[in-house]
């Protein structure tokens, strides 16, 4: 009881700063100070005891060294001397490090109050180059664990719970055991995502996979019972009396039953699949599992939130008819740094109302769904999507109404404008932000002049940056093609750096064109050339 009352103190403590330096802005020395208070916890704690009456302050107080504070000097002994070292590399200016310290110190209370014997250092890597480099810390925040000597990476969610369960996994505690009524109440309010695993005796080749399982899972905590009473506290649906598998996340959605082979690989792809809410909501912390997730056809609805509320029930009830097989994620288009990379990608930046896209993250393909937002309509795009019919969407700008001495090419006439046309086309692709685009534009317009006269040729531009096509794969800006008339497949690209004379002579060779051809050209244009 003394050491459950010391952990819960520390943590308390620890939770109550966190919370602080959340209220506060802090100024670098404010906070360099709470931050050295967030992740110092004293290891004379685990000598000594901690009285109730203390309180918040005297934890503070008894928590000024279980986090080693590393440098040049004692980096590299601090990752051989200890079996397993928790280790946090930041930098002062650096905000998501900022963002992370609070949710490491919960972490390493938490852990503490484990009983865990894991010991946690920080590093601050920009004044420690040296000892940042000599332990594998390269950007900032970098989380690592070293076990026995040997890296993990950390790469999930930078949450407490997260953290406390990748730790615990990759330190020999892959599955929680719960063996009472009152352990399995207690854990559930932890309010976390969980795979349950019931195995009489913990025994035989279906638990030795589920172990397995849990061991290679390094975000979901696995939990075991022999016990159906209690697995049943758990999830109140199981039937079986002696083997069961079944995912818990908390939301509506929120029971999930294993009917696969035990087998590890069949285990790890069931919580793959179902481990995401009907509806994610996208946020920073979360975006690199919706990137990776094994589901990769991925609907996103954008709109602010007071929008959303009237949409929501009706993409849920969407959601639940395609469960495992397209995943639906909602973005506040209000959070303009998560929202505006994504309708960039659509020319939509400055949309207001609600949009649907959807997204093949195993080709890159995009869509966009026009018609309007309703059941029936976002029904039949999901069941396009998934069936592989759904045409992919590119930017185009409206089809240009004029034709100028260099044709206006968008997305949507790239087709009938240069892979379609009878003529020879000299295609300039550029983009607004594009440093050489400006003085190559003048020299295609130069020599769009000279060959004025010639029927079987024209001269076209395409702005890249908001018009696509399939096949205008281009990376860098200007690019030039000449699509010759025989072979609109195979365009001959041009080098941006070549002269106008150069570029000439090339379209005369390739063209077979005479000095006489190019008559009409203006006398001013036929001396630069």
């Amino acid at each position: 009881m003394r050491a459950r009352r010391v952990g819960a103190l520390l943590l308390l403590a620890v939770l109550a700063l966190a919370a602080s330096a959340a209220r506060l802005d802090l100024d670098d020395d404010d906070e360099s100070a709470v931050l050295d208070e967030l992740l110092a916890i004293d290891e004379e704690a685990e000598r000594g005891g901690l009285d109730a009456a203390g309180g918040a302050a005297e934890a503070v107080r008894w928590a000024q060294s279980m986090v080693l504070v590393l440098d040049n000097d004692n980096a590299r002994r601090a990752v051989e001397d200890h079996a397993e070292l928790l280790l946090l590399g930041y930098a002062p200016w650096c905000e998501r490090s900022a963002q992370l310290m609070p949710r490491f110190a919960e972490a390493a209370a938490a852990l503490r109050a484990m009983g865990s014997a894991v010991a946690f250092a920080k590093l601050d890597g920009e004044r420690y180059p040296k000892a940042a480099a000599a332990v594998g810390v390269r950007g900032f925040p970098t989380v690592l664990l070293f076990v026995n000597g040997t890296e993990h990476a950390y790469q999930g969610l930078h949450t407490k719970d997260a953290i406390v369960t990748w730790v615990r996994k990759k330190t020999g505690v892959p599955v929680i055991r719960l063996q009472s009524k009152d352990s399995a109440e207690e854990f559930l309010k932890k309010d976390q995502t969980f795979v349950l695993g019931l195995f009489k005796n913990f025994e035989g080749a279906e638990h030795e996979e589920f172990v397995k399982a849990a061991t290679s899972d390094n975000e979901v905590q696995f939990v075991e019972t022999s016990d159906t009473s209690v697995a049943k506290v758990l999830f109140p649906g199981i039937t079986s009396e002696e083997k069961f598998v079944g995912l818990v996340k908390s939301e509506p959605e929120k029971f999930e039953k294993f009917d696969g082979e035990f087998e590890e690989r069949a285990i790890l792809r069931f919580v793959g699949l179902n481990k995401f809410p009907l509806i994610t909501v996208f946020t920073e912390l979360n975006s690199g599992k919706v990137y990776s997730s094994p589901i990769k056809l991925q609907v996103f609805t954008f709109s602010e939130a007071y929008d959303f509320e009237d949409l929501e029930s009706m993409v849920e009830d969407i959601a639940r008819a395609f469960k495992t097989k397209i995943m639906f994620i909602y973005v506040d288009t209000a959070e303009e740094n998560l929202a505006k990379p994504f309708l960039t990608l659509y020319g939509l930046e400055s949309e207001k109302k609600p949009t649907v896209t959807a997204f093949d993250t195993s080709n890159g393909a995009k869509y966009l769904m026009e018609a309007d937002i309703n059941a029936k309509n976002l029904r039949e795009f999901c069941l396009s999507l998934l069936d592989g019919t759904l045409q992919p969407y590119h930017k185009s700008e409206p089809v240009p109404q004029e034709k100028g001495l260099v044709e206006k090419v968008v997305g949507r006439t790239f087709d009938s404008s240069v892979l379609e046309s009878h003529q020879n086309v000299f295609l300039e692709v550029h983009t607004p932000w594009c440093v050489d685009c400006e003085a190559i534009s003048k020299n295609v317009e130069k020599l769009a002049k000279h060959f004025s006269g010639l029927d079987n040729l024209k001269f076209a531009r395409i702005d890249a940056s908001v018009n696509e096509h399939p096949k205008l794969k281009v990376n860098n800006y200007p690019t030039l093609f000449l699509y010759l008339a025989e072979d609109k497949s195979n365009p001959i690209k041009l080098s941006k750096k070549s002269s106008v004379k150069d570029m000439a002579k090339l379209i005369k060779e390739k063209l077979q064109i005479s000095d006489v051809d190019t008559v009409a050209a203006p006398d001013n244009v036929k001396d630069e050339l």
